[in-house]
């Protein structure tokens, strides 16, 4: 004898399915085993942010903006190996809409030069003798794709492939901008220094 199929039977096991999968995913945002590392991102987001934008108070916005968006997201993180470039990733985004938004500034060229003019020189820096405010303010004064290149290749040691995903551009362009940003670091220290020398006072010879 044949036992005729109900169809609210069906649909019940459906509402079942997609409640349970539904708290799973909840269970997984809030209490999921990679909240925590996200958490212990929040030092580097902002060192990374602040890298991009020289403002302390931008930098830690867009790094608590990263981390409520990272939290939200975690649901799409297959790998504990790949959050840091995840959420350098959702930072980028994030401060490229934070760009978009700015009024005063026509272009990120604009954006730029207030950088550079907020940003204490590297002859500056030299003369007093602060080695890593000086490197920090020639890596201030690079165009901002070449800037954000150097630091995520150089200081935060990702690879070119990574980098690559987290700002959305071929593997060559990473190549090539961070190519440029060396060269352009490396010439303007060396006229930081080849100024420092120049206003050093010349020493007396005493007969």
């Amino acid at each position: 004898m044949l036992i005729p199929f109900r169809t609210d039977h069906f649909s019940g096991i459906k509402r079942t399915i997609h409640s349970v999968l539904h708290f799973t995913m909840i269970r997984r945002v809030l209490f999921g085993p990679f909240r925590p590392g996200i958490e212990s991102l929040r030092p580097v987001l902002y060192r990374i942010a602040y890298s991009w934008c020289h403002d302390p108070t931008l930098a830690d916005d867009l790094a608590q903006d990263t981390l409520s968006k990272a939290w939200t997201q975690c649901a799409q993180l297959r790998e504990a190996s790949a959050m840091k470039a995840w959420a350098v990733a959702i930072m980028h985004r994030c401060w490229m809409d934070h760009l978009r938004t700015r009024r005063d500034f026509d272009s990120l060229d604009d954006w730029q030069e207030t950088i550079e003019s907020a940003s204490d020189s590297p002859e500056t820096c030299c003369d007093r003798e602060q080695i890593v405010a000086c490197v920090r303010a020639a890596v201030a004064r690079l165009p901002l794709g070449q800037r954000q290149v150097l630091t995520l290749v150089d200081l935060e040691e990702f690879g070119y492939a990574e980098v690559a995903r987290i700002l959305d551009i071929p593997v060559g362009t990473v190549m090539s901008r961070l190519s440029r940003a060396r060269a352009g670091l490396r010439a303007i220290l060396d006229r930081a220094m080849r100024q420092q020398t120049a206003d050093r006072p010349a020493l007396r010879r005493v007969k």
